[in-house]
């Protein structure tokens, strides 16, 4: 039932489909393991979800993936301009361009976009400052909306 929500969670964070899958199956145990601690079974959805993640962020730490929490550092604080043409874009598009970003940019998009972390969940699952999320949140939002424009003018 939950299996291919947690592929697509997992996929979107390490990008490749074998170490996606081998993720989900690990955090299906981890789950089984931890039935126990579920408190109501109306919960059992997020809390895959999370467990999920967490084991995709895990995995990429593991692979050393995730090399450039060691280097980041503060963007300086610029306006966020949220004033948008009415444009659609194929959701395809829009996460092929999302899959295109650097990694530092991508993950933080996915989780604060689509998986819905706040700013300061992504910084404790990050081990960054938060105001060095919302930086990177901006600056990839920025080179997300700049791929999208560019789309455009081909």
């Amino acid at each position: 039932m939950y299996k291919d929500m947690l592929y697509n969670v997992s996929f979107r964070i390490i990008k490749n489909a074998q170490d996606a899958q081998d993720t989900v199956h690990d955090a299906f145990i981890k789950a089984f393991q931890n039935i126990s601690k579920l408190e109501n079974d109306l919960n059992l959805g997020p809390w895959l979800k999370r467990i999920v993640i967490n084991c995709s962020l895990d995995f990429l730490r593991q692979k050393k993936k995730l090399g450039w929490l060691q280097e980041s550092y503060e963007l300086p604080e610029t306006e966020d301009d949220d004033t948008y043409e009415d444009i659609t874009f194929k959701v395809e598009e829009v996460k092929k361009a999302i899959n295109t970003l650097k990694d530092k940019y991508r993950i933080i998009i996915v989780l604060y976009l689509i998986e819905d972390y706040s700013h300061r969940e992504i910084a404790a699952q990050l081990g960054l400052k938060e105001s060095t999320v919302r930086n990177q949140y901006v600056r990839g939002k920025c080179l997300l909306k700049q791929q999208l424009q560019n789309k455009l003018i081909v």
